[in-house]
């Protein structure tokens, strides 16, 4: 069996289908026993309630699991979360392997360790995945481009390798499904770096209508951005869209190694998501 944390987000729900639909026995985990059945869990897939914060909770919840997929939330992360717990109940109930979805921020620097730092540390078969941004953090703009067929973004031409949750999901899915990956950390990206106004212009194609690309400032940016994230994450997510290192513009070839397959287009993530944005 395999247990997957998350379950309900753009990496989760895409993640549990391909585990159901390639035969695996899927167990999903979340607070409230509403959640998968909201978000359309595949037939099949069992739920079971719990909090990462409850390890005696997590224990019975991981029980008769072989893999465990741990996506630790911004809410979970921005409240100095602990992953001992959740590591300390995967043990006893059995867990052997853990697939987490890390990010591309670690490996160069941007962000803390501690989590990868603590499960390499737990004497489980670890697998680390380190995304770099994704496509489907344009849905932030899809009121604006809704109502007023505009996007206000910084940055306008500075491109990253963008990556599709989809894509991050099929990947997680051959690591927990396949052996060999044990003691690997893979980046993710998209195929080419992609600048927010060629986001927009690929937007506005999928639309067939005209979306205008209007460029915010660093610092207005910034004070939007304060509202909803803590001040770290804010400097730390403007410091990547902004001035990117070189291995942070990279397009790394794990994914299409991992898919066997390139991995898709911005382009075509948003053809695949124009309701959003119709």
């Amino acid at each position: 069996m395999i247990v997957v944390t998350g379950a309900t987000g753009n990496v989760g729900q895409p993640l549990v289908r391909a585990l159901a639909e390639a035969g695996e026995e899927v167990t999903t985990i979340s607070r409230t026993p509403q959640e998968p059945r909201k978000a359309g869990a595949p037939t099949g897939t069992q739920h079971r309630q719990a909090d990462l914060t409850d390890t005696a909770g997590l224990k019975t919840a991981f029980e008769g699991a072989e893999a465990l997929f741990l996506l630790l939330t911004g809410e979970w992360l921005a409240a100095g979360g602990d992953p001992s717990g959740i590591l300390d109940a995967a043990r006893s109930a059995g867990v052997r392997r853990i697939v987490h979805l890390s990010s591309q921020g670690v490996g160069t620097h941007r962000h803390s360790s501690h989590i990868e730092d603590a499960i390499k540390r737990s004497g489980l078969e670890w697998t680390m995945l380190r995304p770099g941004g994704f496509s489907s953090n344009t849905f932030q703009w899809a009121e604006s481009i809704r109502t007023q067929r505009t996007v206000t973004a910084p940055f306008a031409d500075v491109a990253l390798p963008l990556i599709d949750p989809s894509d991050i999901a099929e990947a997680a899915a051959v690591t927990l499904r396949e052996t060999g990956h044990g003691s690997k950390t893979y980046e993710l990206t998209g195929p080419a770096p992609v600048s927010p106004r060629q986001q927009t212009a690929a937007i506005a194609e999928a639309l067939g209508e005209p979306v205008r690309f209007v460029e915010q400032s660093h610092e207005e940016a910034r004070t939007q951005m304060l509202r909803f994230m803590p001040e770290p994450v804010v400097d730390a997510t403007l410091g990547i869209l902004g001035t990117p290192s070189p291995a942070e513009q990279r397009v790394s070839p794990d994914a299409e190694h991992l898919l066997g397959r390139p991995p898709r287009t911005f382009a075509a993530w948003a053809a695949r998501n124009t309701a959003a944005f119709r």
